[in-house]
């Protein structure tokens, strides 16, 4: 049993341990190019969740992992076969019922660990705070912690080398060979204030990729992968740390 996980605690343990933080994974069941299982993004949530915990929990950090979420917002991905889509009212539901225990229990302090790009809680966090006055609510981005360029030749969002190496590392018996993975080829929009990034309007999809991936997988392995891995286990994990030790009264200096 790893303590800070709680799907592995049990009720002789929970009897008398108590946490300061709760964190919740939060990932997306979506195409990941030709090569990659439609669990990316939950696989890593686990996976970087639970090192990042780790790390907090042996840094002294009462911390506790919740399970995964494994649907998120694919509003723009309605036409690609089985992307699960998870409504944002939908989450702000869940978010809310979740926040009404931990609030009712004593864990005050919430971090959302997010691995999908479509998933957005900052107004949700910001409503919720108002429901939960004596609560500290968070939310991280995991693949915008680090520089992905001092790890990898590639740019790109979506089933790239970033996150083909890290599925390479971890479940290297889910990945094709790169040979049978789309090139990630990424059509630009038409309107300038969009490709300049000033301006946003949601991605559709299929008009955007042909393979549904965003991003060049080709210079791929499994050592690029451990080595961001354990990287970015270890800044999500210092997050958690640092929240945990803030004091609610005094955030600002």
């Amino acid at each position: 049993m790893r303590p800070y996980i709680l799907a592995e605690n049990n009720w002789k343990n929970l009897k008398t341990e108590r946490f300061e933080l709760a964190v919740l994974p939060w990932g997306a069941t979506e195409a990941h190019n030709y090569h990659m299982p439609y669990g990316t993004d939950v696989f890593e949530a686990d996976a970087i969740g639970a090192g990042a915990g780790k790390y907090a929990w042996e840094k002294g950090a009462k911390v506790t992992i919740l399970p995964t979420i494994p649907f998120g917002v694919n509003t723009g991905q309605h036409d690609i076969y089985l992307d699960i889509n998870m409504n944002p009212s939908t989450q702000f539901a869940i978010l809310k019922d979740i926040l009404t225990v931990l609030d009712r229990q004593g864990i005050r302090k919430f971090l959302i660990l997010n691995s999908h790009g479509g998933n957005d809680f900052k107004t949700m966090l910001r409503e919720l705070g108002l429901l939960f006055p004596n609560m500290l609510l968070f939310t991280c981005n995991w693949y915008q912690a680090l520089d992905k360029n001092k790890y990898f030749e590639e740019e790109g969002d979506h089933a790239d080398e970033m996150e083909t190496s890290l599925i390479m590392y971890l479940h290297p018996d889910l990945v094709l060979p790169l040979e049978e993975a789309g090139e990630g080829k990424e059509k630009k929009s038409v309107i300038p204030g969009l490709r300049e990034k000033w301006a946003w309007a949601e991605r559709k999809w299929s008009q955007v990729t042909e393979d549904t991936g965003i991003g060049n997988p080709y210079k791929s392995n499994a050592d690029k992968g451990k080595k961001y891995f354990e990287d970015v286990c270890q800044k999500v994990g210092q997050l958690m740390v640092d929240i945990c030790q803030a004091d609610a009264g005094a955030l600002y200096k």
